[in-house]
């Protein structure tokens, strides 16, 4: 696949970093078996007033809610931040059987046991160090959780037994929400403006990103890393900020830090995939006194359609919508009214 080799020809800086080892948190390996059909769990899909059954939503992207644009055709505009995977085993009833076990070596540091209390239903949260910042393994959707905060686990290991806990599911939907993803920032609670009933591990304040090309690159090469593997995306945006004190996300990630962070800046450049992976820090000479649009992927419909609505406008136009602001304000830890 082209993923692999753009990950070959990356700097050898970026192999510092641990390589990674993944397994896949269920029986269900046919992703591997190139049957994605067979992996992930459909969902409705909405176009217009019409809805259909499709695997295909319930992969990682701009997956869900058909948009019919005048010069694109047909999009899909919802994003989904994880993979909902298919059990493979049922009893008698339809409850799905299926084990659920750490995709890495790694602690729990947070688990939901409430049906109830969230969208995710009953979920739990995994650390991994992988020595390139903190990632968070999240598990969602469970009937039951088979291990406590605090305990270490290795990849493999069996946390929990899959389920359809949480909103919008039923017993036929029965699946396994995984994300990865990283961390956004450790104020959640300031940002958010209220109590935050699940802390830090709420999912606004983790960025999920790409498993499932993840799974198979590592399947390819045992010398992925996790900077390797994010250096070769594409931003979509770029945002200035004014430049004040190191910014949060770049003492967690350092790898994020590109360019000469030691020069007399006036503001750092972030550059931003589509669905908000943040993928470099850059000191730029930019004089800026807010969040600035700086560059932007050009296309024939609107950048909301593509970027969760934090961008308005058209081709090589854009500004940050409110939305946009605040999101920006993950990373600044700025949290005044935009």
């Amino acid at each position: 696949m082209k993923l692999l080799g753009i990950l070959l020809l990356l700097p050898l800086a970026l192999t510092a970093a641990e390589p990674l080892k993944l397994v896949l948190p269920t029986d269900n390996r046919a992703i591997f078996d190139g049957k994605p059909e067979d992996f992930y769990m459909y969902i409705l899909r909405y176009s217009g007033t019409k809805a259909s059954q499709h695997w295909t939503a319930g992969q990682y992207g701009f997956v869900r809610t058909i948009i019919d644009t005048e010069k694109e055709g047909p999009i899909a505009t919802k994003f989904h931040e994880g993979l909902d995977i298919k059990p493979t085993k049922r009893d008698r009833s339809g409850n799905p059987l299926d084990e659920v076990r750490a995709i890495a070596d790694g602690t729990i540091v947070y688990i939901n046991n409430s049906a109830g209390g969230s969208t995710y239903g009953r979920y739990m949260v995994i650390k991994h160090d992988w020595d390139c910042g903190p990632f968070f393994s999240l598990y969602a959707h469970l009937s039951r959780v088979n291990a406590k905060v605090g305990d270490k686990v290795i990849g493999g290991s069996p946390i929990a037994i899959m389920g359809y806990t949480g909103a919008g599911i039923n017993r036929t939907r029965a699946h396994l929400h995984l994300e990865l993803c990283m961390l956004s920032t450790k104020n959640f609670a300031d940002w958010i403006g209220t109590k935050a009933p699940h802390g830090i591990y709420d999912g606004r304040n983790l960025i999920g990103i790409d498993v499932a090309s993840l799974f198979l690159a590592t399947k390819e090469s045992d010398k992925v890393t996790m900077p390797r593997f994010l250096e070769s995306a594409s931003p979509y945006f770029k945002v200035a900020i004014p430049r004040k004190n190191e910014l949060e996300i770049t003492k967690r990630y350092p790898w994020l830090k590109k360019g000469d962070h030691d020069s007399d800046s006036p503001s750092l450049e972030i550059s931003f995939t589509d669905s908000g992976i943040p993928l470099s820090v850059v000191p730029s000479h930019r004089k800026v006194t807010k969040a600035t649009i700086t560059f932007v992927r050009t296309t024939r419909s609107k950048h909301e359609f593509y970027t969760r609505g934090r961008l308005t406008g058209v081709g090589r136009k854009a500004s940050l919508t409110r939305n946009g602001r605040k999101f920006i304000a993950l990373f600044t830890n700025e949290y005044t009214k935009p």
